[in-house]
């Protein structure tokens, strides 16, 4: 017999990037009441990784429980980039209604369309939240008839398209119902989800069934399993089956030794839970995203989860470069591969394989962005490791045809740069599916193109548009290849030996290309110190010291006129490398290197690959 826990509320915050999520939930925990008056807390407090805090993205979904009035609602902050929707499809999972939000001036973005389909799929209803209302720009009526245009394109359900709407400022935390009135809290929100989030439904006939969808790690804990009970309970000291695999395949006994609930931000121990409760589990070894712990004597495992699958894929090697172990802790591939294989324990979007060398490991994700933040965090625990270029995956379609990974590309941009932007696409074979001037100044583009002309496009067009372009994009389906597609049009300059690169020699190489590097800094052999101005590579001498000589001009031998060499971030270049050449990851540096060190030894790999 169905029953409900009318004292629980499960629900996802799902948007586009930088529309507010985060900030939202801060605001409503802050009236919540579950601190106290003079208790510091820290902005954006859900973002707890330093990787969010600096980049202003949810990386990783997390949740936190809000009481208001006899009810506790557990909310979960989920990603917004498509390169982290792994994280997402597994969060909807765990509730049973989401809020939508929308930028009240930018409108549904393509990361907005993605995390909704993903909530319509499941069955979800969301509520519709317009924030920053009060922005100057803010289009409400405009963005509100976008938002259900959306839903039809999605091929929503009656009931979810008679969704309720809310209008909040996050960052003042006020909300209303009614755009022209001013709203003095968020009352009108918790209304609204108590009234429109619908209780966790439970079978009292059925036995423990509580799935695992996000994993943690604790040093004194170990490894912790998050999920939301189905249906039955779980209390301390229970033995219980762990199930995993198609229809639980592979299972076996586990105790509980140590559970978890939510307050606010923080863990607190509990003794029992049950259905529609959001956990914590600590002390089960081997425990795995997907997973479903049932009852040992009459075990019915849930169905597992279901992740899209990779599109591209990048080769990690062991540094092997001259300057291998300077700044790194953990140089080995043995230390690479367990830290990758630890990766993919809580991140079931990668994937993991081994290449025929011991030192190299191939790597399958979601994006560009989702490589960048992997790398960034493994710098920062003291890893070493070189990257080869992004490579897009391909597959044989029903009639044996090459297909490829397509991308919706939306593109705002002021109106004067439509032509450079149209013709860098073109390049790209994109092709324009849709064109909207907001008669602001600004128009906003979308174009159909594969997933190999994103590869550098940002940079691109970054540069062309001086910086005004903002680009998204998300998935939309395999299609037929389409031929070539050109990377990069220059070529790098390279040092052709070891030793401290000296102003006199950059003064000279500047006026061949653009400069990567500063004067005094370390260099060998391989080393990409620039981009050359033309289209093919060239080797040079970085090192180059002024001849002395008895002549003097007072002044002239030290004033060396250097332009401020282009500075690279991981995602940069990354974007930046071709296939011959790799970016060197250490704790302290980020270097370009050509793969084979000598310019005879390129020339050579260059033949053969050209037989």
């Amino acid at each position: 017999m169905s029953k409900t826990r009318d004292a629980i509320r499960n629900l996802a915050i799902i948007a586009h990037v930088d529309h507010g999520k985060t900030t939202l939930v801060d605001a409503m925990l802050r009236q919540s009441g579950l601190f106290r008056d003079n208790e510091v807390i820290a902005e954006r407090a859900m973002d707890s990784m330093d990787l969010e805090r600096e980049k202003g993205i949810t990386i990783m979904a997390k949740n936190t429980a809000i009481p208001y009035l006899d009810t506790i609602i557990n909310i979960v902050d989920t990603p917004g980039h498509a390169d982290f929707g792994g994280e997402v499809q597994r969060i909807l999972k765990m509730v049973d209604g989401c809020l939508l939000l929308v930028d009240a001036s930018e409108g549904p973005l393509p990361q907005t369309r993605y995390v909704l389909s993903n909530a319509l799929d499941n069955g979800l209803s969301p509520i519709v939240v317009i924030n920053k209302i009060d922005r100057p720009d803010a289009r409400i009526a405009e963005v509100a008839d976008e938002v259900l245009e959306l839903f039809l394109d999605l091929d929503a359900t009656e009931e979810q398209c008679d969704f309720q709407t809310v209008y909040t400022i996050a960052k003042d935390g006020t909300a209303t119902l009614d755009p022209e009135v001013p709203g003095k809290d968020l009352r009108p929100l918790f209304d609204l989800i108590m009234e429109k989030v619908p209780a966790p439904e439970y079978d009292e006939s059925e036995p423990l069934q509580l799935q695992i969808t996000t994993l943690d790690y604790s040093d004194y804990l170990g490894r912790i399993g998050i999920g939301r009970i189905t249906n039955g309970s779980i209390r301390v000291g229970q033995t219980v089956l762990m199930a995993s695999g198609e229809k639980g395949s592979v299972s076996e006994k586990a105790r509980i030794s140590k559970l978890f609930g939510f307050s606010g931000l923080k863990r607190v121990p509990i003794e029992s839970a049950g259905p529609g409760d959001i956990i914590a589990i600590a002390g089960i070894d081997g425990i795995s995203l997907g997973d479903t712990l049932t009852d040992p004597e009459n075990p019915k495992p849930l169905p597992p989860l279901r992740i899209d699958e990779p599109s591209l894929e990048m080769i990690f090697y062991v540094n092997t470069s001259p300057f291998a172990g300077r700044e790194g802790k953990f140089v080995t591939s043995r230390q690479l591969r367990d830290r990758l294989n630890k990766e993919i324990q809580g991140n079931p979007s990668l994937i993991v394989e081994e290449t025929g060398s011991a030192d190299a490991f191939r790597v399958l994700g979601r994006g560009e962005l989702q490589f960048a933040i992997l790398l960034e965090t493994m710098r920062r625990e003291g890893y070493e490791v070189a990257v080869g270029k992004p490579r897009v995956l391909t597959k044989k379609g029903e009639d044996g045809a090459v297909l490829e990974p397509f991308e919706l590309l939306v593109i705002d941009c002021p109106e004067d740069y439509i032509g450079t932007v149209t013709q860098a696409l073109g390049m790209r074979k994109g092709k324009m599916a849709k064109m909207v001037n907001h008669a602001s100044g600004w128009v906003r583009l979308e174009f159909e193109v594969p997933m190999r002309g994103l590869i550098g496009l940002r940079s691109l067009l970054i540069v062309e548009t001086r910086g005004t372009a903002i680009l998204n994009h998300f998935s939309i389906g395999w299609r037929p290849h389409t031929g070539e597609i050109p990377h990069r049009v220059n070529g790098v300059l390279i040092a052709d030996r070891t030793g401290k690169s000296t102003s006199y020699a950059l003064q000279n190489l500047q006026e061949r290309g653009q400069m990567f590097i500063s004067p005094t800094e370390e260099m060998y052999s391989g080393r990409i110190v620039g981009e050359n101005s033309r289209t093919d590579d060239m080797w040079v001498n970085p090192t180059k010291e002024k001849k002395l000589t008895n002549m003097r001009a007072a002044g002239s031998d030290d004033n060396y006129m250097l332009h401020p060499p282009r500075p690279l971030t991981l995602e940069a270049a990354l974007e930046f490398i071709a296939e011959d050449e790799l970016v060197e990851v250490t704790p302290s540096s980020l270097r370009l290197r050509k793969r084979h060190l000598t310019e005879e030894a390129t020339r050579k790999a260059h033949r053969a690959s050209a037989k």
